[in-house]
């Protein structure tokens, strides 16, 4: 999981290559269930990499996405938008790869 020291940084990883945004944040009790989850989501998904994004550090940057609910999962190719899981609720292992299993189809 790659974690962006500052905004320029993030907005690289936004324009660049096959990325998974994990909007999260330290005090949501539904990331941290997910965060154990994680690696192994990463590591049946090498096709992607994995940005973690701490929604109250990129406060702005998660306005901009929409992202008013975490955790949440934005999928990008090169800058373009393939796909989003986002919403308020929590959300399981098995929830997460069909997603991506969805998107990447």
């Amino acid at each position: 999981m790659i974690i962006p020291k500052n905004i320029d940084e993030l907005a690289e990883y936004a324009e660049k290559g096959k990325n998974v945004f994990f909007f999260t944040a330290d005090w949501c009790g539904d990331c941290n269930f997910i965060k154990p989850y994680m690696p192994e989501i990463e590591a049946e998904f090498p096709q992607f990499q994995f940005i973690q994004v701490d929604r109250d550090e990129y406060l702005d940057v998660a306005a901009e996405w929409n992202i008013f609910g975490i955790p949440s999962f934005v999928v990008t190719n090169d800058g373009e938008e393939l796909g989003r899981l986002v919403n308020k609720n929590r959300k399981s292992k098995e929830e997460i790869s069909g997603f991506l299993q969805k998107v990447e189809g």
